[in-house]
């Protein structure tokens, strides 16, 4: 999940020292980094100005880059949701990861085409903004804010689940053998609860430090997933994969239809993080061209790995093997391969542990560089864009937001399972969100024909609109209904999810109504946005000449027949 962050381009920026209306460079004390220690989205800022003298992002990302950025932030969800899901969809966890993956590629499509035609870092809230207007970039602000403290949360715990299967080797025993009772909460893990909340911890003094790496760990990183999921997949369906073991499981012990939605409902979160595809953009060379071709690959990628898991998992033992470890399933299903079992085994749990952990820090850079642009565009107060005077990082949200994701932690492991809990939660959020990306995906079709959209969602019905013709997304339409579908599955079957997810959007419309007002703003209209200049800004930063030139011309088109019309 991981998710993905937004930061607007164009507004004078903290995180780099620059004083607000003066636009003035102040210098870095030595030895405080730029760079936060994100692997999975650094923050990288041009020493060059925009059009507005301002600092933008550093258009630095190849296609490679790009696609591993993505990869290491999606790729990492399969190892969370493999147990969690087959805890619920048991024999129909193969089916189950399909369709969740159908619908996720539908959701990929409509990433693609919105990150290439708005190639700036501000992900589904910027889309919504643009699309729907203040009040709805709001909403979808909540949303994706919610699953960025619940990736803290929910992948430090998995984290350290992963780290937990070398505990009865180091001390004799499993981690549920420290599972207890503490009042009238039922098997609480102390133990594990609190090696959470030392990884958090440990991810707040980092991100308030901002100590430096790069981006070329989270490409390193990125390919050793990738051929370790390979290797896995390969040698167990050489190997170990028994068919018969598979059939006997879907004939035998297909889910109830309230456990196949909770499972298909769980099944999404294997998926999240398409984020970090409108993440990138900004930072990437051309990306009109380099965009559709990563995130595309990307897409099927992650999709090919979440159904060949649960395929062969499901050859390879039965499902209640992952029900009783979704704390480290893919470790679990490691070691049960022939040959390389004894060794594929403790490094698969020792990569878990630290790719979840990456993940996680993602959640605490994903909510500073997101409270920062919804700041820029007065959905939230700017309050939250001070940064320390010496690390230039932005403690405030990082301390504020880190420990929204501790006290979920705490909350989540006083209920029966803390990872299912958490888990059901980051699927309300992002199902949320991307319901919403496919509202605006449809309306800017309308409100915005001008824009050039290097990538379309296929299949578009085409219709006459202010004398303009325009297409109509048949499948944005299909994955909107689809992604609502999965919504519905999560607030009918996580008692949990449907009364915190919606309690927490109320909250933040609570503060989102006090700030608002305050600032004598409209509460459910828009401030006024010049969308088309910001669009010309942000094609010429990313040397997208001749999507420019296309832009220009169909704006004055637009203008010259506003003219004979008159």
């Amino acid at each position: 999940m991981g998710v993905g962050s937004a930061l607007d381009p164009s507004p004078t920026a903290n995180f780099v020292g620059v004083k607000r209306g003066t636009e003035k460079r102040t210098s870095r004390p030595q030895g405080s980094p730029l760079v936060f220690f994100i692997l999975k989205g650094n923050l990288m800022v041009n020493t060059s100005t925009s059009l507005q003298g301002k600092p933008e992002l550093r258009r630095d990302v190849s296609v490679w880059g790009s696609y591993m950025w993505g990869f290491a932030d999606v790729g990492a969800d399969t190892f969370v949701a493999l147990g969690l899901v087959m805890a619920y969809a048991q024999g129909a966890t193969s089916l189950v990861f399909a369709l969740a993956g159908i619908v996720y590629i539908l959701i990929g499509l409509a990433y693609t085409e919105l990150a290439s035609a708005y190639p700036v870092a501000g992900g589904g809230p910027y889309f919504c903004l643009r699309g729907l207007g203040d009040f709805w970039g709001f909403v979808a602000g909540s949303a994706l804010l919610l699953d960025y403290t619940i990736d803290i949360a929910l992948f430090a715990t998995a984290s350290a689940g992963y780290l937990n299967f070398f505990m009865p080797f180091v001390l004799g025993r499993s981690i549920e053998s420290f599972a207890t009772n503490i009042g009238p909460f039922h098997s609480v893990n102390p133990m594990w609860g609190v090696e959470t909340l030392i990884l958090i911890g440990i991810l707040i003094w980092l991100n308030v430090r901002g100590i430096r790496e790069s981006s070329f760990l989270n490409e390193v990183i990125g390919v050793i997933v990738i051929l370790t999921e390979s290797a896995l997949v390969i040698m167990g369906f050489l190997f170990a994969w028994k068919p018969e073991l598979l059939a006997l499981q879907w004939k035998t012990q297909f889910p109830s239809l309230n456990h196949f939605m909770y499972g298909s409902s769980l099944a999404i979160i294997s998926f999240v993080g398409l984020e970090s595809i409108s993440q990138a953009a900004q930072e990437t060379r051309r990306p009109a061209t380099i965009i559709p071709r990563t995130s595309l690959t990307l897409i099927f990628t992650v999709f090919i790995f979440a159904v060949a898991f649960s395929t062969l998992g499901l050859g390879i033992l039965p499902w209640q093997d992952f029900a009783k470890n979704v704390d480290n399933p893919v470790a679990v299903l490691a070691h049960a391969l022939p040959f390389i079992g004894f060794a594929a085994g403790p490094f698969a749990a020792g990569l878990g542990a630290l790719i979840l952990f990456i993940s996680a820090n993602t959640g605490v850079m994903g909510a500073s560089r997101l409270t920062y642009s919804l700041s820029q565009f007065k959905i939230i107060s700017s309050w939250f864009d001070k940064v320390h005077p010496q690390y230039r990082t932005p403690v405030r949200t990082i301390l504020v937001f880190s420990m929204i994701g501790v006290i979920e932690t705490i909350l989540s492991f006083l209920t029966p399972s803390a990872m299912h809990t958490l888990g059901n939660m980051y699927a309300f959020g992002a199902t949320l969100g991307y319901t919403m990306v496919f509202i605006a995906l449809i309306k800017l079709r309308f409100t915005d024909p001008y824009s050039p959209r290097p990538y379309k969602v296929p299949v578009n019905m085409s219709f006459k609109y202010r004398g303009r013709k325009v297409g109509l997304p048949v499948i944005g339409i299909v994955g909107l209904l689809g992604v609502a579908t999965i919504l519905f599955e999560v607030v009918w079957t996580h008692s949990i999810g449907r009364i915190a997810g919606p309690a927490w959007i109320i909250f933040c419309f609570i503060y989102y109504a006090w700030y608002r007002r305050r600032q004598r703003l409209p509460l459910f209209r828009s401030v006024k946005h010049d969308w088309e200049k910001e669009q010309i800004n942000v094609l010429t930063s990313a040397e997208e000449f001749d999507l420019l030139e296309q832009y220009k011309l169909a704006l004055a088109e637009r203008d010259k027949k506003k003219v004979e019309l008159r």
